[in-house]
């Protein structure tokens, strides 16, 4: 490839072109463009677009809309995204005459955009050189189509498109038939499977499902099998598809010519394909749509498509994490359009109701606003209620399967809570943090990790050990196992190190909630993130703490997202116990904060002396107690061990007192 790599566009003006990055010499750029302004003073990074949560989108959506509107293009502004014309693909920059009407879309949050030809993902920082404003010089016009060749060049080292596996057969009503039985898609049509072009391995028994993206091309499937007895879906490729399948839900309609007849502007996002096929028996005018990646996360390059729905119903498992997404997901689709089923014991998935005889449209039928106004009376309330306290155990968050005892005292790990752990120097509450967290990502709680103190590269490299609990530096054998282990865990890391300003950081963590639907985000340590500088000498650390508590608060409760902070003590005497008194900084971190834990160690103050994490703090419940720590070194681990005379779980024994 002669270039590989394009970076940032043009400055403000728009008067000069972009850096670049070469695989060749500095002459040979030179060489190939005559007349760029000092390319080599403006190398920086990679053009290939790399969806990294610590580089949140810079521009503006104004300043977007802006520099469409000044070039020939049109600029149309829907829910998601902003759609115009590929000002690369087949179109020559400077001309008005448009061959071919390629269309980008581009996140109006992020700044991302997606091209429906070649599927080309990347940062509105590179494309925004070749939206070319009325009026320019031939000589700018000339570099921007040297500009374009080099872009187009650099596309085609791009993922290759994902195809059906061969071999299959395509499945008509007759072997649709067939298949319902040997799935258990009872009540099933079979003319839904036909409906969604699936295909057949009748030697594995598997059901290929397509996923197609905004022009109908397949980027992914979904394989429908029977294991344990139970129907198990995957979704190939397992990340970041940005492909929907769509089902006519019109039952009344006979013929695909008699469906399209129909205004369809609705559609019913639900989250896997037993649920989208039972919705095509309810005579509902609207469009059934399957998102890739269940519960887990809703890529934006999956939005083009849903942008021609006015309305969005959000139909997703009936417990309180199904709520929790929604209202996540909602943010990214606009709330306006959105409608959701309250998640009861009356209101079941598709298929769940399907089985139960309940009419579907009726239920349907019953879908309220996810938007909220800002006052609000206990009717509004009372399907929630009613949602929490059926769904009791759910409400109380992930369970730790390393801590038992965990699970007795806090009841599990909830969103939008703000947690600070606190210990003494050198007590390990960053392996303690990172074993906690470990846990709760491999049960897929997408978790961002901010680690201020410490390199991303010996982070990753004690997770990888309490994962695969023992050191690989004497079993390299098995590190591709387990790193391949490791890298389909929902776990991601920001790229700073030591003193950031408090607003770039939260930039980059809601750029990452957005983007991958973080649901834990830990910082480590607070006060190292505060670090020292000339600025902030004049400044009041106390209340430039305060500020930064207020800040993480306010996400997680704004954003539905568990932020846990590190942070240092106050220096105390070796022999004192540590108490919510002891954080270091004012007392708004344990104002502020939901729970509270402190690692008490008391191995260098007593021959006997013990460390043991206490819960100091529990708002959801007010159970508090200790949960000893013993630290298995090959592991780095922390993880409890059942005793052998218990035949059930339960864990370590602890103290509990029940606050009043």
């Amino acid at each position: 490839m002669f270039l590989k790599r394009l970076l940032y566009s043009y400055t403000k003006s728009g008067h000069h072109l972009g850096p670049f990055r070469t695989a060749q010499s500095p002459a040979a750029t030179t060489t190939h463009f005559p007349g760029l302004p000092s390319l080599r003073a403006r190398l920086s990074s990679s053009l290939d677009f790399k969806d990294d949560p610590s580089v949140p989108g810079t521009t503006s959506l104004f300043n977007i809309k802006k520099s469409i509107k000044a070039s020939p293009f049109e600029c149309a502004e829907g829910f998601a995204c902003i759609r115009t014309v590929c000002p690369v693909c087949h179109t020559e920059p400077g001309s008005e005459q448009v061959s071919a009407k390629e269309t980008i879309y581009i996140n109006k949050t992020t700044g991302t955009f997606t091209c429906s030809a070649c599927r080309h993902l990347g940062r509105w920082e590179y494309i925004e050189k070749f939206f070319v404003p009325y009026g320019k010089s031939a000589k700018t016009v000339q570099e921007m189509r040297k500009l374009r060749d080099v872009f187009l060049d650099s596309k085609k080292g791009g993922p290759a498109p994902v195809e059906l596996p061969g071999g299959l057969a395509i499945v008509d009503e007759k072997l649709a038939g067939e298949i319902c039985g040997e799935l258990g898609l009872d009540g099933i049509p079979p003319a839904s499977l036909v409906q969604v072009a699936s295909r057949w391995d009748a030697r594995y028994k598997h059901l290929y499902v397509p996923l197609v993206d905004v022009e109908s091309a397949v980027v992914g499937y979904k394989v429908l099998s029977i294991e344990k007895n139970e129907l198990v879906e995957r979704t190939v490729p397992d990340t970041n598809c940005s492909g929907l399948i769509y089902l006519k839900c019109l039952a009344e309609s006979k013929t695909v010519a008699s469906a399209k007849s129909k205004d369809q502007s609705s559609a019913i996002l639900v989250l896997n394909v037993w649920d989208l096929l039972a919705l095509s028996t309810a005579k509902i005018n609207a469009i059934a749509i399957c998102l890739p990646h269940d519960l887990k996360s809703l890529p934006q390059q999956c939005l083009p498509g849903l942008e021609r729905f006015q309305k969005l119903t959000l139909w997703f498992n009936y417990d309180t994490a199904g709520w929790d997404i929604a209202r996540n997901y909602a943010r990214k689709l606009e709330e306006r359009r959105c409608m959701f089923v309250r998640p009861t014991d009356a209101h079941p998935t598709p298929a769940k109701a399907l089985g139960l005889g309940l009419d579907l449209k009726l239920i349907y039928g019953k879908a309220q606003p996810i938007l909220h106004q800002s006052i609000t009376t206990f009717h509004s309330l009372r399907q929630d209620v009613l949602s929490e306290l059926q769904n009791i155990d759910k409400v109380q968050g992930v369970k730790w399967r390393r801590y038992p005892t965990l699970n007795k005292l806090l009841k599990g790990h909830r969103k939008g809570e703000l947690t600070v752990l606190t210990g003494p120097t050198g007590c390990g509450k960053t392996t303690f943090m990172s074993d906690y967290s470990l846990d709760l990502a491999l049960q897929g709680v997408s978790t961002l990790w901010g680690s201020f103190e410490i390199r991303n590269t010996r982070l990753a490299t004690t997770l990888l050990r309490q994962m695969a609990g023992r050191p690989l530096d004497v079993n390299l054998s098995e590190f591709d196992h387990w790193a391949d282990e490791f890298e389909q865990l929902p776990v991601y890391f920001m790229t700073f190190h030591g003193q950031q300003p408090i607003k770039v950081v939260m930039d980059a963590i809601e750029h990452a909630q957005y983007v991958h639907d973080i649901q834990h985000v830990i910082i480590d340590n607070l006060q190292f993130m505060m670090g020292v500088s000339e600025e902030s000498k004049h400044l009041d650390r106390y209340w430039k703490q305060d500020a930064i508590i207020a800040s993480f608060r306010t996400f997680a409760t704004r954003k539905n997202c568990h932020v846990t902070l590190v942070i240092h003590p106050r220096k105390e005497r070796d022999t004192d116990d540590l108490t919510t008194s002891s954080i270091f900084g004012g007392a708004k971190a344990s104002q502020e904060a939901d729970n509270v834990l402190i690692i008490q160690d008391k191995r260098l103050t007593s021959v006997r002396g013990k460390k043991y994490l206490q819960v100091a703090k529990n708002r959801y419940s007010g159970d508090l107690g200790i949960m000893p720590l013993d630290f298995d070194k090959l592991s780095l681990s922390y993880a409890q061990k059942r005793k052998k005379t218990e035949p059930t779980a339960g864990g370590e024994p602890f103290e509990l007192v029940t606050s009043q």
